[in-house]
């Protein structure tokens, strides 16, 4: 393990982070104008319903994706044409083969029924339709562009008894023609109610598709750190010989890429790659396990004087929790600056740089 090729170490854990991420499936109906798109590109990455890809799956469901976001949107639309009975039986036709199919990943893992506030009443299609959805999927009642409930969610609740919830949401701000500002509400408490309900095995993906709630990337990516520091515990408990440390390096790298995929980049191998020694001052894709592990040990003042002895497993699990937990703050800081959006590679990788030339440029 004295020399590790880095590039294929990071080819292998990226496309490794990516299949476990799995793919999130978010059906979302409602009538004309009820400000579905808005909704959509206010809580998922990449602007998706302006610039997604779209596919028709029934008369008048389309799927919408694109590329790197691990999100498939299903939009609904014909609730209010007059032979809405048509669209219904297509649609629960199509629902219904999704949810036997052996695959989760085709599963539509949840569904939002979009209600306007301003309309002030539910319509008989929207009673059938999340009746109808109940069967086979969790269903949110959303009420969208709110500005003043007067008990509407609670008659929502009342006639729709399927929903798992009632949410009020802005999507976006408003300014009224008094000049009064109202400001996006309501779009974190619908994630984090659609996050209860996704099934385990994809709540990596929806995580990693929505912008709303930055707090759910950073959690899901803290328990990676929490996981990949445990396991270089367990391979530091022996303890390991410092020629030997580089052991620990295949989890530092899965860890990065894990915590990539759950905030929702797309990086290619040379990136990750390139960033892992960036850490350590190098540029090179191939570097030796004692290279790349002393420069780690640098981290922790007092650490380096293992070298030539060996690395215990707190050593380990504390140089990849603090690995893990500094490339988090840089994610949140610079999707922050983004508004959610995802960085440039080479945002993340000048940051990363930064970051970490810092805390192990040579003390005196």
């Amino acid at each position: 393990m004295d020399d590790l090729d880095l590039g294929k170490l990071a080819r292998e854990k990226i496309e490794e982070a990516f299949r476990e991420r799995g793919h999130a499936n978010v059906l979302i109906a409602g009538r004309t104008g009820v400000g579905k798109s808005t909704l959509i590109n206010s809580v998922f990455q990449g602007n998706l319903a302006t610039t997604g890809q779209g596919r028709p799956v029934t008369e008048n469901t389309r799927e919408i994706t694109k590329e790197d976001v691990p999100l498939s949107v299903f939009d609904t639309r014909g609730l209010e044409m007059a032979d809405f009975s048509s669209t219904l039986k297509s649609l629960e036709s199509f629902v219904s083969k999704r949810h036997s199919d052996p695959d989760q990943k085709k599963h539509i893992h949840v569904a939002w029924v979009c209600i306007a506030e301003d309309s002030r009443r539910v319509e008989e299609a929207e009673t059938d339709l999340t009746e109808m959805l109940s069967k086979f999927v969790p269903v949110v009642g959303v009420i969208t562009k709110a500005r003043s409930d007067q008990g509407f969610r609670v008659e929502v609740q009342r006639l729709l008894p399927q929903t798992r919830n009632v949410v009020r949401v802005r999507a976006i701000r408003e300014q009224d023609d008094d000049g009064y500002t109202r400001p996006p509400m309501g779009l974190v408490e619908l994630v984090e109610l659609t996050m209860e309900l996704f099934p385990e095995g994809h709540k990596v993906a929806f995580a990693a598709a929505q912008k709303a709630d930055l707090a759910l990337k950073r959690n899901r990516s803290r328990r990676i750190v929490a996981g990949a520091a445990t396991t270089a515990a367990g391979i530091g408990a022996t303890p390991i010989p410092f020629s030997d440390a580089a052991l620990i390096v295949p989890v530092q790298v899965g860890m990065l890429a894990m915590i990539s995929a759950a905030y929702g980049l797309s990086f290619s191998a040379s990136s990750l790659s390139t960033m892992v020694a960036s850490t350590v001052g190098g540029a090179a894709a191939t570097l030796t396990g004692r290279a790349l592990v002393g420069g780690l040990l640098k981290l922790f003042p007092g650490v380096g004087s293992v070298v030539g002895g060996a690395i215990s497993g707190a050593t380990a699990a504390a140089i990849t929790t603090s690995f893990g937990e500094t490339y988090i703050a840089t994610l949140d800081t610079l999707f922050r600056r983004h508004e959610g959006e995802p960085p440039s590679e080479e945002e993340v990788l000048n940051e990363v740089k930064r970051r970490f030339t810092k805390e192990i440029e040579p003390r005196s």
